[in-house]
This record gives C-alpha cells, sequence and structure tokens, in this order.
C-alpha cells in the first residue's frame, strides 16, 4: 500500500467515531415547572423519577431533567418558565401550585404542559373541560377544594367545643378567592367562625406563630391547604394558635 493511500485511510477512520456520534439522537429533555423548591418534597421527586424509569426512561442515561424553582416566589414563575419554553424542552411537568400551571400555560401554546392542580383547572381556564381539556395541558386534579368540609369536620371532632378557625392561606395563589370562599361556606355550615391569615413566604409564615386575638384555650384551630400554603409540614402552628 502506497503511503499516501495509508494516510488518508487512516485519517477516515480516526474520523468514524465523530460521525457516529453525530448521528445518535439527542436526549430528550423534561422541564420541570416548581412553585416552591422540589428538594423540599423528596418523596414526590423520587416517585417522579421512579415512573419515568418504569417507563424506561432513567435521567441521566437516556433523558435530563431541566429543573426551574420559584422557592414560593410565585413572581418568579413566569421568567422561569420562559426559560423552559427557550430551552425548547418537549414538554413541561408544572407541580408546585396551580401557579406554575398558569405560568406555563402563559409561556407557551404548543409545548404539551403535564400539571398536577389541587385548585379546578376548568375554573381557572387551564382546561376547556375534564372530558376534552384541548390545548396543550393535560394532567391530574385532586380535588381537594372539595374536602374543605370534610377537612374542618375532622377538625372539629378533635376539637369539639372550638369556635374559631384559623386558616392560612396564600394570597398569591391564583384559586385564594375560591379557596377562601370554599372554606368560609364549610365553617359557616359547621356554625364556626374563620380567622384568615396570610402568608405567602416562610418570613410571612414566622410571625403568624402567636396567638390569635381573643384566641383562648380550645377556642381556636388551624386550616391549610396543602401545597399552597408555607404552613404545610409546619406542625408547631396547632398549639401555638391553640394558646
Amino acid at each position: 500500500m502506497k503511503r499516501r493511500e495509508f494516510i488518508t485511510l487512516l485519517g477516515g477512520a480516526a474520523a468514524w467515531p465523530l460521525v457516529a456520534r453525530a448521528q445518535q439522537p439527542a436526549m430528550p429533555v423534561i422541564g420541570y415547572l416548581h412553585g416552591q423548591s422540589p428538594e423540599r418534597l423528596p418523596h414526590l421527586m423520587h416517585a417522579f423519577r421512579q415512573r419515568l424509569n418504569e417507563t424506561g426512561y432513567v435521567e441521566g442515561r437516556n433523558v435530563a431533567i431541566e429543573f426551574r424553582s420559584a422557592e414560593g416566589q410565585t413572581s418568579r414563575l413566569p421568567a422561569l418558565a420562559a426559560e423552559l419554553v427557550n430551552r425548547q424542552v418537549p414538554v413541561i411537568a408544572a407541580t408546585g401550585g396551580v401557579n406554575s400551571v398558569l405560568a406555563a400555560k402563559a409561556a407557551t401554546t404548543t409545548i404539551p404542559i403535564v400539571f398536577l392542580s389541587g385548585d379546578d383547572p376548568v375554573k381557572l381556564g387551564i382546561v376547556a373541560s375534564f372530558n376534552r381539556p384541548g390545548g396543550n395541558a393535560t394532567g391530574i386534579h385532586v380535588f381537594l377544594q372539595a374536602m374543605e368540609a370534610k377537612r374542618l369536620g375532622l377538625l372539629r371532632e378533635l376539637a369539639p367545643t372550638a369556635t374559631m378557625v384559623a386558616v392560612l392561606l396564600n394570597p398569591t395563589n391564583a384559586a385564594f378567592q375560591l379557596q377562601m370562599k370554599d372554606t368560609e361556606d364549610a365553617a359557616r355550615a359547621l356554625g364556626v367562625q374563620t380567622h384568615t391569615l396570610n402568608a405567602a413566604n416562610e418570613q410571612e409564615f414566622t410571625p403568624l406563630l402567636t396567638p390569635l386575638p381573643n384566641c383562648g384555650p380550645e377556642r381556636c384551630l388551624s386550616a391549610g391547604t396543602p401545597g399552597q400554603s408555607p404552613a404545610v409540614g409546619r406542625a408547631e402552628v396547632y398549639p401555638r394558635l391553640r394558646t
């Protein structure tokens, strides 16, 4: 073999791995938009990754996840959603509160959005209907608001002499007015008064851990809405509100 032909063959062989790499499909990316912080809910993130694994997708091997967390600051969600859209992710998982779903919905009308919501997605305009959601969003609606009467009823059983219920809500939540109305209606049916406490983040929540006005022993209870209130997982609010 002539020296020139050998060099040509060697040069072509060296390029083979580069061509092979160029032909490999790009790893799909899932955009994950969270209103709070996924690190605070490790069991949910474990379930998310586990289900991906069961369907054949392993993070870092054949799928990547782009996390965007608002850390409880609702005003950050539109910009974070825009980042995922600019990243051109093929799908966005929006969770950690209905505000993340609304931010994703406002950022794109083409990228599919999968959401988890404790608030009525039809009333909020996220989907057209439960049977035919339409648009680019679909997901799971957990009927938390329909449970307000049951939740307050359980609190009443725990403290049957209670006459006031302290309700801790996040005023920046898009469903704030609906939550407050449902809770007030349920409390009225039980014959108890409500005292609404508003907190959008940990800084606003801490000062609320003080006795309520005119709140004696066994007169006050606390009812929060899972996923929407910074009080979730902070059990010390109950005894301190009741003293």
